[in-house]
């Protein structure tokens, strides 16, 4: 049966300086450190202090966005591939096979978990959806003739994680090849969905039309396995560090969204203590009791028993890797790792995700935010799209001049132009999309 192989899967070469690669080289910090290192430092990383998490960004009690999200996810995701490169490190090890590149896991999973929601637009994760429905219900759905199966089927289903990779990857106007020039290994590790959008589920992707290629490259370097024939859809197989990066957003995801919750008092105090107390046997849940006690504090008690779940679902969700490494390296394990881990853990976990869904993602803040931004970013899209697909008119060259230097407006095919405008609305903070929105309707006008 066909494998993939750690050796090819853990690869320092850097998308668009590949002309300049030395494996060979001593740094006493790795490229893959240096991967983590240059997205902390970066424009698009910065933004995300200003995109919308779950909550509406904060007043008086601060809730995470998508920064804090991603700090606290990159952390929770290096604790958990550190846990699993221990255990491999020592069973690769004992069967006399080179071990020393799982020390470079932790890093990798890291800077991956970093950059994994730098696609998003504003306004969490119903600004996708917004995009999606401007093609498939809007305006946009009038455009349809302009494009073939595979781009339009890109558009209507427009996916945050697709568009990371883009951004990482994509030589954008004035700026260096390779984008981020990110490692092989780095950027395998973002993309959840490792095929195109033609057959995506539930409108999953991971690579736009554009970028296909450039996925195809660097998925054949690392020994990916293709699961399509020649002439299908592009499809392969999960880098298996991804399985890592997706259970660490998804741990921080569900976890932090209860903690937020309960500072807003959406969920209350006990509300919140029984659904994590759900997820420990009786002796420790009379230890933890124990512990409380010594804490007045409401918030404090929950940050305490969050933090004992997170340690948790990280040692669950290491063994599960550990335990079904045959699978993953042969494209075989379906599922998420938290989707395998013992039932306890796992049945607190869904109780949380029910939860989580009828009382908090319901919540009327929530709900105002999506449909404030569903109606932003409708309004963006209809207004920048006719731009750039009628340059000609006067108010098309006005708007034109607010856009950014390193978009494409100017391609040459017509899916250039769009993908201009949605590089532009995606890379947006919240409060940016506002005050454009604002000032387009003349609602606002800038201060002199």
């Amino acid at each position: 049966m066909a494998r993939m192989n750690w050796e090819r899967l853990i690869n320092d070469k850097r998308f668009g300086l590949e002309d300049y690669h030395d494996p060979k080289k001593n740094l006493t910090r790795t490229d893959f450190r240096r991967d983590y290192d240059r997205l902390v430092f970066s424009s698009p990383f910065r933004r995300l202090q200003n995109k919308t998490q779950v909550f509406p960004l904060p007043g008086s009690i601060f809730v995470h966005n998508r920064l804090t999200h991603s700090m606290e996810v990159s952390c929770v995701g290096k604790s958990m591939a550190d846990n699993i490169a221990v255990a491999l490190k020592r069973r690769y090890t004992a069967q006399g096979a080179p071990a020393e590149h799982f020390d470079h896991l932790g890093d990798i999973v890291a800077a991956a978990c970093l950059a994994h929601d730098l696609g998003n637009p504003p306004f969490g994760h119903s600004g996708e959806k917004a995009i999606g429905t401007y093609f498939s219900e809007g305006e946009g759905l009038k455009l349809k003739p302009m494009f073939t199966r595979e781009q339009w089927a890109d558009l209507i289903n427009f996916e945050g994680n697709a568009n990371a990779f883009r951004l990482l990857t994509h030589q954008f106007n004035g700026r260096r090849r390779g984008g981020f020039a990110m490692t092989y290994s780095m950027l395998a590790s973002i993309v959840k969905y490792p095929f195109e959008s033609v057959i995506s589920p539930k409108g999953k992707f991971g690579f736009f039309t554009t970028e296909k290629d450039d996925f195809r490259r660097v998925a054949d370097e690392l020994g990916m396995l293709r699961l399509s024939a020649d002439g299908e859809p592009l499809r392969y197989a999960r880098h298996p560090l991804v399985y890592i990066v997706e259970a660490a957003d998804d741990i921080c995801y569900e976890v932090m969204d209860l903690e937020d919750a309960h500072k807003l008092k959406i969920l209350s105090t006990d509300e919140v203590t029984s659904l994590l107390l759900g997820f420990f046997d009786k002796d420790r849940r009379e230890h933890m009791f124990d512990v409380m006690k010594s804490v007045d504090d409401p918030n404090e008690k929950i940050a305490y028993l969050r933090s004992c779940v997170v340690g948790a679902l990280v040692e669950q969700c290491a063994q599960t890797f550990i335990d079904n490494e045959d699978a993953i390296l042969e494209g075989r394990f379906e599922g998420s790792l938290l989707s395998h881990i013992r039932p306890l853990e796992g049945d607190a976990y869904k109780a949380c995700c029910k939860v989580s869904y009828e009382k908090i993602y319901r919540a009327g803040e929530v709900v105002d935010i999506e449909l404030a931004g569903n109606r932003i970013i409708t309004f963006l899209l209809e207004r920048l799209v006719s731009a750039v697909l009628e340059p000609e008119l006067h108010y098309s060259h006005l708007l034109l001049a607010k856009f950014p230097q390193q978009y494409d407006t100017q391609s040459p095919t017509q899916f250039g132009k769009i993908q201009a405008v949605l590089d532009h609305v995606s890379a947006m903070t919240d409060v940016y999309a506002l005050d454009l929105y604002r000032k387009l309707n003349g609602m606002s006008l800038p201060a002199v």
